[in-house]
């Protein structure tokens, strides 16, 4: 702990600061913002994506503005007897359950010249009575309002009306609007707004309900709530969303669904009959969004107007009459496109009353928001101090996404929109802390030792040492370690076949392939490359107390790894190649050693000079691998083959030397006869009994010719015996004194 100590002091610093947003004591800038793109992205992830034909939208578009000559209804506005005929034909020829217009009918429709003709009656024309008579006949079809208003007398049509904060437009006026005592509320928290533009007192008589077409725009100039109730001189306002389905279930009253916190009462639902809709401290509620534009059936108004509409795609429907017309569209920036269509935010909202689809954030989001902060937070701070970096990502990327694909399934199943921006800023803050104090501070100590050591040994290795640099020195010490030493056999014959650049390509796959199973398959230190030979070591500079069986298995993965270069090598026409690998365990130096001019971390020593001697001798016994007595030693539980024992150069005592076979528990039963074979014809060998060692060898070498090289060795190292018998004090050892 000590060790991460800053580190962990200044993460909690940071999960603090995240902490008090959430508690109110401060803001943090963009957050908002942040809050609103996840809010954004939500809203996509879990909206339908589907057609909702239950409203259809009845389009002024161009098509409709077109001229009469050109199929069209003229330039907007219309006249109001053609609204009327729209309406009367949506209700008798199309049979529609509601229309609702997305369209404030605040102005009186003067365009029939009616005014005009009334005027002439009262002064010029006063004392006409032929002129007041054909006035009076023709009045009914002039008066285009009335006609509207007449049409509307044919099924419920709900009317829009909107709130703004200049002075109120003195020739219209409001439904009744709703009394919060009736609530048992005196006051209620609410957007509110000074001034209206509202409807025409023969309309709104007309009318079966009316709602605002206020959206609500949020600071980034989004759409994503819609307050349901508006407050006005302390009478309360609905949505044209709530007018609607408030009208399609018969007019049924409005109720709200209050709670008590502490001392205050705080309405939490509006209720229509059995739907609740649930709503902010400000009576908003969120959009829940169908998907981008055009989520709901189009049809063109004249296309209404002249019947070209099929019956069953209106019938029983609820309509909006809205506009998409360049010039009249009501376009609004949502969620789930810049360019949306007013008209489909009230469509979404009736569609989502009507399907329990409103979202909402509880009282207790609070709480979750602090709560998922100081979990994340404290996460991550843990995260930071495991040693491999790694880890810390996978672990950043499962809880991120993980809080992500939570909060989500909240939102899709229980319809409770979360806050998100504040865990998921504070972890992504933390983690990046983690990373760049990890990198510029703790890891100045790992780069230095990878430095010293990232050639030698493997990356995981170079981990370990770095985790606790001061446990690790290049300074020489004496360990028991073991060495390997492999050759080419042959490799100025195979040069000489070659161009240089084809050498150096076959040299580089060779060593590389046999680099990659030293230090990345089997944890070996890379000691050095002889031209074609490899020298590495196990056991330094980390401690393997496996290091003789480690490196074994090394050379055995190198033998496998040199016959599948000689296929490549082969097709591509190159020569075949053997390789002869020594190996031995046993004391040595090991250590940073060299000149003034260059040093190296290598390992020196009498047993040392063992393995590479025993490298040598693999050519003269025609065998891949040979380890010193010490190795085999090492590993009681492997099978082995002893080849011989020899006296090398400089030695009075002469070293046995084995071929690994494998784990005994994996090694073939006619393996093990043939080694038992071999052992009988070795004692033989050495007991001076030439005739049975030769019966032994004769057979071995016939019956297994894997090994027909050996026993040919022996056979003719016995028919020279015979010929010129060893000295009576001969020990059964061979003498190399050249190797």
């Amino acid at each position: 702990m000590r060790k991460h100590g800053w580190r962990v002091l200044w993460s909690l610093v940071l999960v603090a600061v995240f902490a008090g947003h959430c508690m109110g004591w401060w803001q943090l800038p963009m957050l908002a913002r942040v809050e609103s793109v996840l809010y954004d992205a939500r809203v996509r992830l879990v909206a339908p994506g589907t057609v909702d034909d239950r409203i259809v939208i009845v389009d002024i578009d161009e098509k409709s503005l077109r001229e009469k000559d050109q199929g069209g209804e003229g330039r907007w506005p219309w006249r109001r007897d053609r609204l009327a005929a729209l309406v009367t034909t949506l209700f008798q020829q199309y049979g529609v359950t509601l229309v609702a217009t997305d369209i404030i009918l605040s102005e009186k429709d003067a365009s029939s010249g009616l005014e005009v003709l009334e005027q002439l009656a009262a002064n010029e024309l006063k004392d006409n009575a032929e002129f007041a008579a054909q006035l009076e006949l023709l009045r009914p079809s002039l008066a285009f309002d009335h006609l509207l208003g007449e049409a509307m007398q044919g099924g419920p049509v709900v009317l829009g009306y909107a709130f703004h904060n200049d002075k109120p437009s003195e020739s219209t006026v409001l439904p009744p609007g709703l009394d919060p005592a009736a609530w048992g509320l005196t006051a209620v928290r609410a957007q509110s707004y000074p001034g209206f533009t509202g409807l025409l007192p023969e309309l709104q008589s007309q009318a079966a309900g009316a709602g605002h077409l206020n959206p609500l725009r949020d600071d980034d100039g989004g759409t994503r709530r819609v307050p349901l109730l508006i407050e006005h001189h302390d009478r309360y306002y609905p949505a044209l969303s709530l007018a609607v389905l408030q009208t399609v279930m018969g007019g049924m009253p409005l109720d709200v669904g209050v709670a008590a916190y502490a001392d205050t009462k705080k309405i939490e639902t509006i209720k229509l009959g059995p739907i609740e809709v649930p709503v902010d401290a400000a009576l908003n509620a969120l959009v829940p969004f169908r998907g981008a534009s055009h989520s709901f059936p189009y049809v063109s108004a004249v296309d209404v107007l002249q019947g070209r509409v099929a019956p069953a795609q209106l019938k029983d429907r609820i309509i909006l009459l809205g506009t998409s017309a360049a010039g009249l569209a009501d376009l609004v920036a949502t969620p789930v496109g810049v360019s949306f269509p007013g008209v489909e935010v009230h469509a979404n909202v009736i569609t989502g009353m009507l399907d329990g689809r409103i979202a909402h954030t509880p009282a207790y989001a609070q709480g979750v928001e602090l709560l998922g902060v100081l979990v994340l937070g404290a996460l991550m701070v843990l995260g930071g101090m495991w040693r491999k970096p790694a880890y810390t990502v996978v672990l950043f990327l499962l809880a991120g996404l993980g809080t992500a694909a939570a909060n989500v399934a909240m939102l899709k199943t229980q319809q409770l929109m979360l806050p998100l921006a504040a865990p998921v800023l504070c972890l992504l803050s933390v983690f990046l802390f983690q990373m760049i104090y990890g990198f510029f501070i703790e890891s100045r100590g790992k780069r230095q030792m990878s430095d010293l050591f990232a050639n030698y040994v493997p990356p995981e290795l170079v981990e370990k040492m770095a985790d606790n640099p001061q446990a690790f020195s290049m300074a020489p010490e004496e360990r028991e370690l073991t060495v390997l030493f492999s050759d080419v056999r042959d490799f100025t014959t195979i040069s000489e076949r070659l161009s240089p650049q084809e050498l150096a390509e076959l040299i580089n796959q060779y060593l590389t392939a046999m680099s990659e199973i030293i230090r990345d398959g089997h944890h070996g230190t890379l000691d050095k490359y002889i031209g074609d030979a490899v020298m590495a070591f196990w056991g330094a500079p980390v401690p393997d107390p496996k290091h003789a069986e480690d490196a074994v298995l090394a050379a055995i993965a190198m033998q496998v790894a040199a016959h599948a270069l000689n296929t490549q090598f082969v097709a591509r026409g190159w020569p075949k190649f053997k390789i002869g690998i020594g190996l031995n365990t046993g004391p040595m130096t090991v250590g940073d050693m060299g000149s003034k001019v260059r040093r190296a971390y290598t390992v020196m020593g009498d047993s040392v000079n063992l393995g590479a001697r025993l490298e040598g001798l693999t050519k003269v016994y025609g065998v891949e691998i040979l380890v010193g007595e010490n190795t085999q030693a090492k590993l009681p539980d492997w099978t082995w083959r002893e080849v011989d024992r020899v006296r090398v150069k400089g030695k009075d005592v002469p070293v046995a030397m084995f071929e690994p076979v494998g784990r005994t528990s994996e090694v073939a039963p006619e393996t093990l006869d043939e080694l038992a074979a071999w052992r009988l014809a070795l004692d033989a060998y050495r007991g001076k009994d030439w005739t049975q060692a030769k019966d032994a060898l004769t057979q071995l070498r016939s019956r297994y010719p894997d090994h027909s090289y050996l026993y040919g060795l022996y056979l003719n190292r016995v028919n020279d015996f015979e010929m010129h018998p060893p000295p009576p004090d001969w020990d059964g050892a061979t003498n190399f004194e050249t190797k």
